[in-house]
């Protein structure tokens, strides 16, 4: 089998997710990040000094993701479920402030629960994702300190992004901060915290969200493009929000807005993920402290107010929550793990994985290894059709967009 020897090969073989790990990790300037609009943001190496190197491949997920690396407490704590992960409590909710909960995605929980941390918790800001004022099409690495920040970047953002390119920003910080972002990216804030004693101590809660894939940037152009809208005048885009699930809103220069919906919106741009988020088990977050996504299984109409679920991993994420719902910044139930697979299909999802990672394998593909997510246990769910149309669907997939050769993507 060809192998991963050195970072670059991750991005030539298509299994980076584009987190900006390597970019933090890197104490030789030899690492930039470029946003290639067909495949996603995506490191640029010096090869000269990286062939030297290989202490990025330690902590990139795009290879390797252990889904232990989350855990803080003991075993016999958590509900470990195949399709979901190990929980320690599982709940349904949404913001108690209810201009939070209309204008963020599936009830605001992810944003009133950071306000929360930075009004009561003495935490001092919260890293994560907001659009470019410059350019409403891509996304850029924020901090957001107040309740003001929040507003203005809450809603989903599907394009791409790489929060962990400012973790030093939390590193180098006197106090504690929140970190936002993709599964892929908190499994790299959990191998990148046990390398480093000050950047695990200024993480005050890690949080991430239900993620189905990230669309690259010609996947919001070609929308654009579809909906007769030139992509040079527009001056903002939200994906959803105001409401649940909310449209996909274009902003012209001129004033005016066209939108369409959730299911539209979405039901084109997944067609722009990458390969690597098709072979990926962790989309509902096992590695952040909570985890957050759509309460689907509530949903009955346009009219809904927001709802979300919430996956706590951790201990600290347990502690903390409980105090923002006593502090009345969530309103808050229990829920179940068959509550979760009835909500989301990315729960379904990892019964497919071990699949198309085998038949990777067989094709002789350098393969990411994806530890403790119980993926053959998962397997064995399915009937043989299933297993049989998820390896031989990978291979189609493989030739016809060329997976089977190295590509580079970034010159």
């Amino acid at each position: 089998m060809r192998r991963i020897r050195k970072i670059y090969d991750v991005v030539d073989w298509g299994l980076c997710t584009g987190c900006g790990a390597c970019f933090y990790m890197c104490d030789k300037a030899s690492v930039t990040m470029v946003n290639n609009h067909s495949v996603g943001i995506r490191p640029r190496f010096r090869k000269s000094i990286c062939d030297t190197c290989s202490g990025c491949l330690s902590i990139c997920p795009g290879i390797c993701i252990d889904a232990c690396d989350g855990y803080t407490v003991d075993q016999d704590k958590y509900d470990d479920h195949p399709l979901i992960g190990r929980t320690i409590q599982i709940v349904e909710g949404y913001a108690a402030d209810e201009e939070i909960r209309f204008r963020a995605s599936s009830g605001g929980l992810l944003s009133a629960l950071s306000l929360y941390c930075l009004e009561r918790e003495g935490m001092d800001f919260v890293l994560h994702t907001g659009a470019d004022p410059k350019d409403p099409l891509v996304n850029r690495t924020v901090l957001s300190r107040n309740k003001k920040d929040l507003l203005s970047r809450c809603g989903s953002r599907y394009a791409p992004s790489s929060p962990c390119d400012s973790l030093k920003l939390i590193e180098q910080n006197d106090n504690p901060s929140v970190f936002i972002g993709k599964p892929c990216d908190t499994a790299a804030v959990a191998m990148l915290r046990k390398k480093n004693a000050r950047l695990d101590a200024n993480l005050g809660l890690v949080l991430t969200f239900f993620c189905a894939g990230t669309p690259s940037t010609q996947g919001t152009l070609q929308l654009l493009h579809e909906m007769g809208i030139d992509h040079h005048a527009v001056n903002g885009i939200r994906y959803r929000g105001e409401g649940w699930p909310g449209y996909f809103r274009a902003a012209h220069d001129n004033g005016l807005e066209k939108r369409l919906s959730y299911s539209e919106s979405w039901g084109y741009l997944q067609k722009y993920r990458c390969f690597r988020c098709q072979l990926c088990p962790d989309g509902l977050g096992e590695m952040a402290d909570i985890s957050c996504g759509d309460a689907w299984h509530r949903y009955n109409g346009d009219d809904n107010p927001g709802l979300s679920l919430a996956l706590v991993r951790s201990e600290r994420g347990r502690e903390i929550l409980g105090r923002a719902k006593a502090a009345g910044y969530l309103e808050l139930v229990p829920s179940t793990s068959a509550q979760v697979i009835s909500a989301q299909g990315l729960a379904e999802r990892r019964k497919v994985v071990f699949g198309r990672l085998l038949a990777l394998r067989m094709m002789l593909i350098p393969t990411p290894r994806f530890e403790g997510f119980q993926l053959r246990r998962a397997w064995k769910e399915i009937s043989f059709l299933s297993k049989l149309h998820s390896v031989i669907g990978t291979w189609k997939r493989v030739i016809v967009k060329g997976l089977w050769r190295k590509k580079s993507l970034v010159n």
